[in-house]
C-alpha cells in the first residue's frame, strides 16, 4: 500500500459526466438523472468546492475477468445487436440492452477502480464514486439493473495490490448478493449486508444463515430487516452488529455499497428509512472506517429511484460525509438547483431543506428480543457472532 500511516491524505471525488451513459433507457428506474441531479446539488451547496474529480477510464477485460466469465463479456459486447441473450441475464426487463453497454458499464467498473486505485496509491485515504455500487451482476450474467460488478471487482483489485483484508458493508434496501457470491469462500473478504428481509423483496437470498464457504465460514453476514423498519431499528440493528465484527475482522480498507432505496419514498422497496438516516448512516461508516480500518474507506453509490427528492440529498451527503464537509441539515436548497429540477423535472414535488426533518436517535440494543428488528439483530449475531469469538447475548460484544 502506498499510504504511509498515520497520514491522511484528502478525499478523491471519481466523476465525469460520461459515466451517464449507463442508461437502461424509457421509464426504466435506474435513470441516470439521479446521478446528474446528485452533482448539480452537491456543486450548488459548495460541497465540491476546489476538488478535482479524478475521470475514470474503461476497465479493461482483464480487471472484468477478475469476477465475470469472459463468455460473458463477450454477450455484454454483442448483446445490442443480438436484442436479447437471457441466458446472460440480457434482454430482459431489469436488464434491458442497450447501444455501447459494455462500453458505458465497464465504465463504471473503471470509476470505482480509480477510486480503488487512490487509496491504494496513497493519493487518497477516502475515495467515493457514486455512479458505482452495481452489486447484483454475477460472474455469467446481469441482474437486478447491473451488468458488472464493480464493487467486486474492486474489492478483487484491492486484494491483488496491498490490501489483505477488506470489509465490505452494503446499506442497500436488496441483499448484496453478487458481492457476497464473489467472495462467499475468501476468507480475506467480509462482506456485511443490511437489507430488507428476503421474504418480502428480491433477491430472495440473504438470511441470517448464509455464513461464508467451508474456507470462509462467517465471512459473509446478513441482516434480514422487516418491511416498515424506520430509521431508529435500521440503526439500532446497524450499531449491535456492525461495529463488533469489524473489530474483529480487523479490515485495512472499508468499501461501502450506500444504495438510498430504503428511504420511505422509494418505489421498489419497504423500509422506511429518510434522508436524516442516510446520512446517519455515512457519518457511522466514516468513523468505523476511521477507528477500524486504518482511515481508508471506498465509498460507492447503488439503488435509489426516487429521482429527485431522494437520491441527490442522500448522495450529497455522501459525498459531503466523505470529504469532511458535512452539510448541515437544516440548509435549504439552492434556489439555482431548485430553478434547475423544475425545468428537467417539472411535475415533481420538490423538497425544500436538506432534511425532513427526522429524529434519528436511537436506543442501542440490550440483548432483548420480541420486536421484528431485535429479532433480526438475535438471528444474525447467534449465527455469525461465534466464528468471530464474540458473544451473541452480550450486547458489550
Amino acid at each position: 500500500m502506498g499510504a504511509e500511516q498515520g497520514v491522511a491524505r484528502p478525499p478523491a471525488v471519481v466523476w465525469d459526466e460520461s459515466v451517464l451513459a449507463y442508461d437502461l433507457g424509457g421509464d426504466h428506474p435506474l435513470n441516470p438523472l439521479r446521478l446528474d441531479l446528485t452533482i448539480k446539488l452537491a456543486t450548488a451547496l459548495g460541497v465540491l468546492d476546489g476538488v478535482d474529480p479524478v475521470a475514470p477510464a474503461h476497465a479493461a477485460d482483464p480487471e472484468l475477468e477478475r469476477v465475470h466469465d469472459p463468455a460473458y463479456l463477450a454477450a455484454v459486447r454483442a448483446a445490442p445487436s443480438t436484442a436479447w441473450d437471457l441466458g446472460h441475464g440480457l434482454g430482459t426487463t431489469d436488464n434491458p440492452v442497450f447501444d455501447r453497454m459494455h462500453e458505458a458499464s465497464s465504465l463504471v467498473v473503471g470509476g470505482s477502480l480509480a477510486a480503488a486505485r487512490q487509496i491504494a496509491s496513497g493519493a487518497a485515504d477516502r475515495a467515493v464514486s457514486i455512479a458505482g455500487g452495481l452489486h447484483h451482476a454475477m460472474r455469467d450474467r446481469a441482474a437486478g439493473f447491473c451488468v458488472y460488478n464493480d464493487c467486486a471487482v474492486a474489492i478483487s483489485w484491492l486484494l491483488d495490490n496491498g490490501f489483505d483484508r477488506v470489509a465490505y458493508v452494503d446499506t442497500d434496501v436488496h441483499h448484496g448478493d453478487g458481492v457476497q457470491a464473489a467472495f462467499y469462500d475468501d476468507p480475506r473478504v467480509l462482506t456485511v449486508s443490511l437489507h430488507q428481509s428476503p421474504l418480502s423483496l428480491w433477491p430472495g437470498t440473504g438470511r441470517p444463515t448464509e455464513l461464508g464457504g467451508p474456507n470462509a465460514e462467517g465471512t459473509a453476514v446478513n441482516v434480514a430487516l422487516p418491511p416498515g423498519t424506520p430509521d431508529r431499528g435500521w440503526l439500532r440493528a446497524f450499531h449491535a452488529v456492525v461495529p463488533s465484527l469489524l473489530t474483529a475482522f480487523r479490515p485495512q480498507v472499508l468499501v461501502t455499497q450506500c444504495g438510498v432505496d430504503s428511504h420511505r419514498e422509494d418505489p421498489l422497496a419497504d423500509l422506511s428509512l429518510t434522508v436524516d438516516g442516510h446520512r446517519a448512516i455515512y457519518r457511522a461508516l466514516r468513523h468505523l472506517a476511521d477507528t477500524t480500518a486504518n482511515g481508508k474507506w471506498l465509498a460507492l453509490g447503488g439503488g435509489g429511484y426516487e429521482l429527485v427528492r431522494v437520491v441527490p440529498r442522500s448522495w450529497t451527503h455522501l459525498l459531503a460525509t466523505v470529504l469532511d464537509r458535512d452539510v448541515d441539515p437544516r440548509v435549504p436548497l439552492p434556489a439555482s438547483w431548485i430553478s434547475h429540477v423544475s425545468k428537467t423535472a417539472p411535475n415533481w414535488p420538490l423538497p425544500t431543506a436538506m432534511t425532513e426533518g427526522a429524529d434519528t436517535s436511537f436506543a442501542p440494543w440490550d440483548g432483548s428480543g420480541g420486536d421484528p428488528v431485535d429479532e433480526a439483530v438475535r438471528a444474525t449475531r447467534r449465527a455469525v457472532f461465534p466464528l468471530h469469538g464474540l458473544d451473541p447475548e452480550d450486547a458489550r460484544d
